[in-house]
Order: C-alpha cells, then sequence, then structure tokens
C-alpha cells in the first residue's frame, strides 16, 4: 500500500499540470451539470416495512385523487376577544379569506370550515385544511406568496389568523455559520504551519473536492430524488475530512523537508506514509455511513451514501491533488526560518563527516534512537504526564464522560413538527391555536385504513372497525369513515385526547392495531394505522431495532480493518470501546440541550423537544468513522515508531511528539466546521451540528488524546500483541512505510557507488538517513 500510494504521490508531483487540469475540468463539468440540472423533485420519505407506510401506499392506491403526498396547509382563524367565530361579521371575513385561498395556484382544496363543522366547541376558533396538487418542495413561490397574502388579508379584517402545515417548509438555510467555520480552519491552518501557502493549502483542495461531491449530488438529486438536506449534510462532512486529510498529507511533507528529502521524494513519503493513514480513515468512514443502508430507510441512505462519496473523493483529492499543489509550492510551504535551515543544510552536510553526520540532528527525522534527542513540544510533555499516572487519567476520563452521558438516559425521539417551531413563528402559534380550541391531539391526527377488498360487506365491515376503536379509552373524537369510488376502502380520522409526542399516544396506535387481528378475522378487512404521528412511532421502533445490528455491523467491520492496519486485537477493541463511550456522551450533550433546553439560548435553541429520530443512528454512523480517523492518524505514528525498535513507552511519546500537533489542528478544525452548522435555520441540520461537533470534542481530546495513551501505558507490550497463526493470515498493507523504507534502502544501496553523479543525490542522502532509524526495526 505505503509503495503504491508513494508512487502515486510522486508522479502526481511531477505531473502537476496535468493533475491539477483534471480535478479543475471535473469541477468545472461537474458545475455545469449542477447549474442546469433540475431541482429535486421533494423530500419524499417512506419507511418501508412499517404498517404507516403500507396503509400510506393502499391510500395513494385506492385514493388516486386525494393527493396523499400534496402539501398541505392550516389556516387558523380565531375572533376577537369577546366575540364569536360564527358571528356574521366574523364569518362572512373567513369565507372571504377561504375563498381568496381556493382560487390560489397550485391549490387542489379549501373547505369552508363551517360546511365542514372545522369550529371549536367555544366557537372562537375555526380552521380550514387546505390542500395542494404538489409536494412542499414543488410549490412555487408565488403558492406560497398567495397563502400568505390572504392570512394576512384576514387580519386585516380584524381576525387572527395564522398558518401553518408543510406547505410553508422550505429549503433549508445553513447561515453563515459555516463560513465562519472555515475562518477558523484557515487561522489554525496558519498557526498550526506558520505558512499562508501551507495553511491556504488543505482549504484550497478541500473546497475542490466538495465542489465535486455537492456539485454531484446537485446534479443528480433529481434522478436519484435526494432531499434537500443530503448536499448540506454532505458539505459538512466532506469539508471536515477534506481539510483534516490534507492537513495530515501536508504536515507530513514539511516534516520530510525539514528531514533533508528532495521535493519529489517528499510528496512520495508523504503520500505513501500519512496517505495510507487517510487510506484507511476514510474507508473506516466511508463503511460508517454506507452502513446506514442497513436502516432500510431511504431518505437516510441516501444521505448516507452520498456524504461516503463525498468523503471517497476528499480521500483522492487529498492521494492525488495535495502532491500536485505541493509541486508548485515547493520548500514554500516551509515557514522562513525553516527554509534558511533547510538551505544551510547541504553546507553543514559538506563540513560534516559523510553524508549522515547533519541528518541525524533533525527534530522530525524519524524514530531512531541514535538520532539527537528531539526538542521537547507541548505533545511530547502531554504524553509523559499520562504515561506518569495512566491509572489516575484512565479513570478522570471515563467518570467524566460517563457523568455526561447521564442525560442520554432520558432520550425521547421524535420527529420535528409545527409544535418544535419557535414560538414566534406563525407555524408555532397556528399549532398552538389548533390544541387550545380542538385539544391537545389535535395537531397529531391518526388516519385508518379499512382495506375491505376481500370483505363481503364493506360498509358493515368500516362501521365494525369504526365501533370498536370509538370504544378505545385515550379518544376524542373518531369522524365518519369515507369510501372510495370503488367501494371497497375506507378511512377515517381519529383525534387523540392527548399530544402527539405524548406516551399515551403511543398506546393508542398500539390498542388500535392489536384490535386488527380479531377484527380482519370477524370481519375479512385489513386495518392499518397511518398518519404523522403514526409515521414517528414507526420510524423511532425501525431506528431502534436498527441500532444495534448497524452497530455490530460498522464495528465489526472497522475492528477488521483496524486489526489489518495495527496487526494488533487489543488496539482496535480499545478504539471501538473508546468510541462508545463518547458518542453516548455526545447524545447525552444533546439531550441536556435540545430536550432538556440547558444552555438552549447559547445554541440558538428557542424551543425544546424530542429528539429527531435519526439523529442517534445517524450521529453513531459519522463519529464512529471520524473517530477512528483520529485513531488512525495518532496510533499510526505509535506503531511506526515501535516497528522501528522503540519500547511500548517511547512509541507512545514518539506518537504525540510528532501527531499531536496536527491531531489537534484536524480536531479543532472539525470541530469549527460542524459548530458552523448550528446557525442552520432547520432544526435537524442545527441538531446534528452540534451532535458531531461536541462528539469530535470528547472523542478526540479526551479519548484519543487522554484516554488512548493511558490504555496503551497499562497494557505496554500486550497492546501489539497478535497471535502468530493470526499474523500469518492477514495481509500486510505497510500502512507504517515499513516495507516503503525497505525497498528505498534496497535503491539507495544499489546507487551507492554513484551516488556523487546521482540525479536524485539528495533523495539518496535522505534514503541513508531512514535507513538508520529502520534498522532496529528490520534487525528485529
Amino acid at each position: 500500500m505505503a509503495t503504491f500510494l508513494y508512487r502515486i504521490g510522486r508522479l502526481a508531483f511531477r505531473r502537476r499540470w496535468f493533475a491539477t487540469l483534471i480535478w479543475t475540468a471535473l469541477l468545472a463539468g461537474v458545475g455545469i451539470a449542477a447549474a442546469t440540472a433540475p431541482g429535486p423533485a421533494g423530500n419524499s420519505f417512506s419507511i418501508p416495512g412499517t404498517e404507516a407506510q403500507r396503509a400510506f401506499d393502499v391510500l395513494e392506491e385506492r385514493f388516486p385523487n386525494s393527493a396523499a403526498d400534496g402539501a398541505t396547509a392550516r389556516v387558523v382563524f380565531r375572533a376577537p376577544d369577546g366575540e364569536k367565530i360564527t358571528d356574521p361579521e366574523n364569518k362572512a371575513a373567513v369565507r372571504d379569506v377561504v375563498g381568496e385561498l381556493a382560487d390560489g395556484g397550485q391549490v387542489a382544496g379549501a373547505p369552508d370550515p363551517f360546511r365542514t363543522k372545522a369550529v371549536s366547541k367555544d366557537g372562537t376558533t375555526a380552521y380550514s385544511q387546505v390542500s395542494y396538487e404538489a409536494n412542499s418542495f414543488e410549490l412555487t413561490e408565488k403558492s406560497r406568496e398567495e397563502l400568505q397574502a390572504a392570512a394576512e388579508n384576514g387580519r386585516e379584517l380584524g381576525l387572527t389568523v395564522e398558518t401553518g402545515g408543510d406547505a410553508l417548509q422550505v429549503i433549508p438555510e445553513t447561515g453563515s455559520g459555516e463560513i465562519i467555520g472555515v475562518v477558523v480552519s484557515a487561522i489554525v491552518l496558519a498557526i498550526t504551519f506558520g505558512s499562508l501557502i501551507a495553511a491556504g493549502m488543505p482549504l484550497i483542495t478541500a473546497l475542490i473536492g466538495v465542489g465535486v461531491g455537492v456539485g454531484s449530488i446537485t446534479a443528480l438529486g433529481s434522478v436519484l430524488d435526494l432531499s434537500s438536506t443530503t448536499s448540506i449534510l454532505a458539505t459538512m462532512i466532506g469539508l471536515a475530512v477534506g481539510i483534516d486529510y490534507a492537513l495530515f498529507i501536508v504536515s507530513r511533507y514539511r516534516a520530510e523537508l525539514a528531514d533533508g528529502r528532495e521535493p519529489a521524494d517528499a510528496a512520495g513519503r508523504a503520500v505513501g506514509t500519512a496517505g495510507s493513514a487517510v487510506v484507511f480513515a476514510g474507508l473506516t468512514v466511508v463503511i460508517a455511513l454506507a452502513g446506514l443502508s442497513v436502516v432500510n430507510i431511504p431518505m437516510l441512505t441516501k444521505m448516507g451514501l452520498a456524504a461516503a462519496g463525498t468523503v471517497v473523493i476528499a480521500v483522492l483529492v487529498a492521494l492525488t491533488l495535495i502532491p500536485a499543489v505541493l509541486g508548485f509550492a515547493g520548500d514554500r510551504v516551509l515557514g522562513r526560518r525553516a527554509r534558511k535551515a533547510r538551505k544551510a543544510a547541504p553546507a553543514a552536510e559538506s563540513a560534516g563527516s559523510g553524508v549522515d553526520g547533519a541528518g541525524d540532528g533533525e527534530a522530525d527525522s524519524g524514530t531512531s534512537g541514535a538520532a539527537a534527542p528531539a526538542r521537547e513540544n507541548m505533545g511530547t510533555r502531554w504524553a509523559r504526564f499520562v504515561l506518569r499516572r495512566p491509572a489516575a487519567v484512565l479513570i478522570v476520563g471515563v467518570v467524566g464522560l460517563g457523568a455526561l452521558a447521564v442525560p442520554a438516559t432520558d432520550l425521547s425521539l421524535g420527529l420535528p413538527d409545527d409544535g418544535s417551531q419557535p414560538t414566534s413563528t406563525t407555524q408555532r402559534k397556528a399549532y398552538d391555536m389548533l390544541s387550545e380550541g380542538f385539544g391537545p391531539g389535535f395537531n397529531g391526527p391518526l388516519v385508518v385504513v379499512v382495506d375491505a377488498d376481500g370483505s363481503d360487506d364493506p360498509k358493515a365491515a368500516a362501521e365494525r372497525v369504526t365501533d370498536r376503536v370509538s370504544g378505545l379509552d385515550g379518544i376524542a373524537t373518531v369522524t365518519p369513515a369515507q369510501f372510495n369510488k370503488a367501494g371497497d376502502t375506507a378511512m377515517f380520522s381519529v383525534i387523540p385526547a392527548s399530544e402527539p409526542t405524548g406516551a399515551e399516544t403511543e398506546e393508542l396506535v398500539a390498542d388500535i392495531r392489536a384490535e386488527s387481528g380479531e377484527l380482519e378475522a370477524d370481519t375479512g378487512a385489513r386495518t392499518l394505522v397511518t398518519g404523522t404521528t403514526a409515521m414517528n412511532i414507526d420510524v423511532s421502533q425501525k431506528l431502534n431495532d436498527a441500532l444495534l445490528p448497524y452497530l455490530a455491523l460498522v464495528v465489526g467491520l472497522a475492528f477488521l480493518l483496524l486489526t489489518v492496519v495495527f496487526r494488533s486485537l487489543l488496539v482496535p477493541l480499545k478504539a471501538a470501546l473508546g468510541f462508545l463511550l463518547s458518542v453516548v456522551a455526545a447524545l447525552g450533550a444533546v439531550v441536556a440541550v435540545f430536550q432538556w433546553g440547558w444552555l438552549g439560548g447559547l445554541f440558538g435553541v428557542e424551543e425544546t423537544g424530542p429528539i429527531m429520530s435519526m439523529m442517534p443512528i445517524f450521529m453513531v454512523g459519522v463519529v464512529f468513522g471520524l473517530a477512528m480517523d483520529y485513531e488512525v492518524f495518532l496510533v499510526t505514528r505509535m506503531r511506526e515508531a515501535h516497528v522501528h525498535g522503540e519500547t511500548p513507552h517511547q512509541a507512545v511519546v514518539t506518537g504525540f511528539r510528532h501527531g499531536a500537533r496536527v491531531v489537534t489542528a484536524a480536531a479543532v478544525i472539525m470541530i469549527s466546521v460542524f459548530a458552523g452548522f448550528i446557525g442552520s435555520s432547520d432544526s435537524m441540520i442545527k441538531m446534528i451540528g452540534f451532535g458531531l461537533a461536541i462528539a469530535v470534542l470528547f472523542d478526540a481530546f479526551i479519548v484519543r488524546m487522554a484516554i488512548v495513551p493511558a490504555v496503551l501505558g497499562l497494557l505496554g507490550k500486550a497492546a501489539w500483541w497478535l497471535p502468530r497463526s493470526l499474523d500469518r493470515v492477514l495481509p500486510n498493507v505497510d500502512v507504517d512505510g515499513d516495507g516503503l523504507q525497505r525497498e528505498l534502502d534496497l535503491h539507495e544501496e544499489a546507487a551507492a557507488p554513484g551516488a556523487g553523479t546521482g540525479t536524485d543525490a539528495g533523495a539518496g542522502a535522505g534514503a541513508g538517513r531512514a535507513e538508520q532509524t529502520s534498522g532496529a526495526g528490520r534487525a528485529r
């Protein structure tokens, strides 16, 4: 692997114009395709295998003109204080507004509330359920403006008029927060590298990768029926990993230059070593995201696969475009002081004894114990601190994350509706007016479908089902059954007495479904329950059922992958357990902020409520992949040092000396990118941005930076144990570059007699020094 990637890195470096032209042409082509492609057809949401979806499918088939997937708007009217909505003047005002609504574009129907008896018992509130021929994302801006204008006209006539429903739903805006995230990333990169050129490379290349990925999603959005949030999530993840992967390649390239390598050789070595870690880190993210398909919710599957595709592009950019851009920059990626030291190195070498005299003193020359001691940095001091008291650090880290995870025990799942909107919005005002006028369950009606196709008397079957359901506890109202034209299917609405997200409503759905078996035996008709509330319940149950199989699949595959990478059993096990600890703690933080309201104002949470049903499993998938990024990058350096002959404790210190600064910068960048999406107008994006940011914070700085070295310090040599039988079976992917180093050493030894006239003398000297560093590893 390392040797193959080394060749790719050198090739891209030498053919920099060609590699850059390919990516530029690809970006331009995708951009043109995205600009000319039709917009997405809509946010189609289905949950195959659930009763709510089966009932919805029956409605679409048997009631073809019902526009079951069309947008709806509930226009709610309230009379002035002390008056009734049925007073002549108010009644006329309501009918004027309803008539205006019915004449609007794309409107399928706007019923008169006085004819449909949609008036509250106290006579103060009425509503009209406006149905549209198109779904919410196909509604034109003109249709929405007409809806808002009709409501405003009602207000001018003296009524309180508010509007809810998905007709007001628009493509979410991310706000300017992500721009702040990019700016923070730029600042962190500039501080890390001390060079504007080096700092700009990860940003530019990551933006190119995200442009290609998101442009592809936009171009294929209509064909693949991708949701409006897919591109936002792909941007979020692609930008974060794109910057991180480029950061690791550029950082290793700078280290190789500082070690005296020629630029082409340094680029090859950077891609061969750090690039190997990028490949396997990317694979863990792809496995986690693609694994979301096991849940069998098409929307979630498409989101995961689209984001995984963006990660693949980020990996390819890091392996090909980064070395090409490095070819243009040369040694200008180094700071001014480092460039002066590099120019002074040849003179020092010629004044010394032999080729290796000056090279051994480089601070970043490798892991050899023979080299001059590398200066201590913060990573070295932190690693030694942890290794002096590993048990205490481990206990504090585990207990701290455990305490943060406590709120997760109160996790309540649901899908967002108008009740989760800020109280200042017209949607939330309409929701509250309906709850006050018609009861708390009115905003979450259940739709009961009676499929009487196999019944001898469909009408009698529908009456029997209606009577049985009406006798159940927890019901406020049951509407009369309505039949389709064929007369073989009926539907009626059930208004629960409890709020849509209440446990009583969930029990009512279960009670109705429990009666279906006996009713089918008596009448020959199937009874199915659907509606938004039933959908929410089924989604939550489906996701709960899928969580353990998903975890087993993703963690199992990643465990095998990391076993191959690290050639150890305990290191991958420790990585997986650390991830579980950080993700549960992150879920606890999400519950505390978005469900309990702690620090909600700080994060722009205006209204608390249930956590979005897809949040836990989506966060598990994304955070697992990202957590393994830092595991691979940090521990690969440790394994590299251990393979080259260092003791387990020395290897931990070496890994932190070379990797802690870069991993810290990468984590801060990823946190800032994710946190930038907290400013989104969409509650789902806001929640995911916060959850991912806090999860990376916990995993990078508590698990990887504290718990990992503590555990490795306690395990000692046992951390790198692998049964011999398994060692013979597992493929050697050479992620630590040991095989690459041996191959380069052989080339240098063969070229030694003519080294003075060779075309790559600088690279030869560098490889000769590297041979010394790897000698201990080969001697073992």
